[in-house]
């Protein structure tokens, strides 16, 4: 990456580094693509989803939101409520939107906040480095946000504060800094070596049953979901792993982080997932994925026999290498 194409922003951004987060007015307008009437929607960002607070009439092609909010922060702006909106970070004053929703709004454009600019540049580069990315915007919420979005399910709990150190006092109050603190902590207490935290789910029959009920072999503690392209990609991998070792003492127990019921059985029977499984429907709300701190999917533990974490997020051929070291012997006839 070539931490200098976001200088200009940096120097910018950081002369005017963000303080708590207020009420403030912010004027959007704005046109949409091919549209004379329909409605533009105003979402909030919150734990990587979005919830609609607004709606706007588009009139020839125009729309406006004339409103009080957080700011800065991040929205969204979508004309349908069930797809990815357009991301938008918004700032006091004047917003302007050029709203495209053809290829999930990617050539949108937004004028009026810098914080927006910054943002839209972070999306072009490759190879990003937080901490360099950190250290040339202390001062913005970008770079808190990135660091929670993109980067915090990469990183270590030691590496994960040594960024957050680096971002501007007056961001440690707002929400992606508070999540990230908490994170550190969860992290740790799941770190391996660690007892796995124990808890409950509700099968696809509706029994509620325990982790702790699968103590006694190698378990793998699965997250996943059936909307999760790169979950689906792994789940021949687990079918594979699954027929090779149960029988010598490895079991899986999958939490879902879907929100249709529909959809979780749905996958489950298209890949053939023949194991124990658990959902609460509740999406990136799910109780198990907020007690091991999973922040990304496909995620997994991987237990030993007495319920103490040994390993974390080991798939395809790493995750086969390491039921055969532990496995050379079925589990039934170690002593």
């Amino acid at each position: 990456m070539n931490i200098f194409k976001f200088a200009i922003l940096g120097l910018l951004l950081s002369s005017t580094a963000i303080h708590a987060q207020d009420e403030s007015k912010v004027t959007i307008t704005g046109t949409v693509k091919d549209a004379t009437s329909g409605k533009v929607y105003l979402q909030k960002f919150d734990n990587k989803m979005f919830k609609t607070l607004d709606s706007a009439e588009v009139k020839d092609g125009k729309f406006k939101f004339s409103k009080s909010l957080k700011l800065p922060e991040l929205y969204g702006l979508t004309v349908d409520k069930e797809e990815s909106p357009l991301y938008v970070f918004l700032e006091k004053g004047q917003i302007n939107v050029a709203l495209d929703p053809e290829k999930y709004y990617r050539n949108s454009v937004v004028t009026g906040s810098v914080s927006n600019d910054l943002f839209t540049s972070y999306k072009k580069e490759k190879d990003v480095k937080i901490g360099e990315f950190i250290q040339k915007n202390p001062g913005s919420l970008v770079a808190a946000y990135v660091l929670y979005r993109d980067f915090s399910y990469r990183l270590s709990p030691e590496e994960i504060s040594q960024n957050l150190q680096l971002l501007d006092p007056a961001l440690q109050n707002t929400p992606y800094v508070a999540v990230l603190k908490d994170l550190v902590n969860v992290l740790n207490s799941v770190s391996v070596g660690k007892k796995a935290p124990d808890f409950e789910g509700n099968t696809p029959e509706g029994k509620t049953i325990k982790l702790s009920d699968h103590f006694g072999k190698y378990l793998l503690l699965d997250f996943w979901a059936s909307w999760c392209g790169p979950c689906r990609r792994e789940n021949p991998n687990l079918v594979k792993a699954y027929q090779k070792y149960h029988d010598k003492g490895f079991d899986i127990f999958a939490v879902s982080l879907d929100k249709s019921k529909e959809a979780w059985l749905k996958g489950i029977k298209d890949d053939n997932l023949s194991w124990t499984h658990v959902s609460d429907l509740t999406f990136w709300n799910s109780a198990g994925a907020k007690l091991y701190g999973v922040r990304a999917i496909p995620a997994n533990v991987l237990i030993d026999p007495n319920g103490v974490i040994i390993a974390r997020n080991l798939s395809g051929v790493d995750l086969d290498k390491k039921l055969g070291e532990l496995l050379a012997t079925p589990l039934a006839t170690k002593k």
